[in-house]
């Protein structure tokens, strides 16, 4: 950006200022010239020739406006675009106006930041699991070990399954945390249906029965992507008891709904906060509405919880609407 700053470039308010004195000249000196050379070359042939002119004078304007304005906005505009799907890009090589420049600055500066963010939120957690995976594997394997011993005592035995059952524990949140830094890559652009994805969720979840609405309807999501949001979500259903499951899609939403033991007022606010889950004996993370989060904010969409007289309620936003 030191190049370009380095050279000039005018303002917007000079480049609109003299487009529309530009306009206003040509007017007046067209009235002018035609008043003076109507009655030496015949008013027809003033006529013609000052359109000849007029038209060349706005064919430059016109130009002018494309290289200062409307080239650099659309440029910028698929930049961002190409970064906002997660894709490499080069930025624009040419900014038109000052102003231009100035918000090119901040939207490259703000690209690279977020590119920056989320790369260091990755690393962290790949850091994170990898230097926890060893001493965890280790607790897991010792007190297998253990647990082979034939004078333990009762006591003791009960010891050593809280041990195991942490070290399992602390497995599966490693696994989660990568998943939702993994969720944060925006990698599931496309679309899909629920019809793409009924057997391998009928399959994934024989216990639930699923119900499925709207099923021919794309959504603004891959199909890899739409199958982890939904089988976090089918997940959490069946821990909290579910048996059926009603999957309905319209343009741009999915609603989920099952007939689970639903969701208390006081819980809430909290579903959506990191490691929060009323089912940690069930073997609940904390992490799967997290992840269903972080995936659909990296892809331009949402979720959210809607009121239900039964089970739970979540309905999918996605991009677009």
């Amino acid at each position: 950006m030191a190049g370009l700053r380095r050279k000039w470039r005018p303002s917007l308010g000079f480049v609109l200022g003299g487009g529309l004195a530009g306009t206003l000249a040509l007017s007046l000196l067209g009235l002018i010239a035609l008043r003076y050379l109507g009655p030496e070359i015949g008013f027809r042939n003033a006529a013609g020739l000052l359109a000849i002119v007029i038209g060349c004078a706005t064919g430059v304007v016109g130009y002018l406006m494309v290289r200062l304005l409307l080239r650099p906005i659309t440029s910028l505009a698929t930049y961002s675009g190409a970064i906002e799907q997660g894709q490499r890009a080069e930025p624009p090589d040419h900014y038109g106006t000052q102003e231009l420049s100035r918000l090119a600055g901040s939207v490259l500066s703000m690209a690279d930041t977020l590119q920056r963010r989320e790369a260091s939120i990755r690393v962290f957690a790949d850091h994170v699991t990898h230097e926890l995976k060893t001493p965890v594997t280790a607790i897991r394997a010792a007190g297998e070990l253990l647990a082979e011993a034939e004078t333990l005592s009762d006591q003791d035995h009960a010891l050593l399954q809280q041990i195991l059952g942490a070290s399992d524990q602390m497995q599966t949140q490693l696994s989660a945390l990568n998943t939702v830094a993994q969720a944060r890559v925006p990698e599931h652009h496309g679309e899909a249906s629920l019809n793409d994805l009924a057997d391998q969720l009928r399959a994934s979840f024989p216990e639930l029965d699923i119900s499925i609405e709207g099923g021919d309807q794309a959504l603004n999501l891959a199909a890899s992507g739409l199958k982890i949001a939904l089988q976090h979500l089918l997940d959490n259903a069946r821990r909290h008891g579910a048996r059926q499951v009603v999957l309905h899609a319209e343009l741009g939403r999915l609603v989920v709904q099952d007939d689970g033991s639903g969701i208390s007022d006081g819980n809430r606010d909290r579903i959506f906060n990191p490691f929060f889950t009323t089912a940690r004996e069930k073997g609940g993370t904390g992490m799967g509405l997290t992840i269903v989060t972080n995936l659909l904010g990296a892809h331009g969409g949402r979720i959210l919880l809607v009121p239900s007289k039964t089970g739970a309620r979540f309905e999918l936003v996605f991009p677009g609407v």
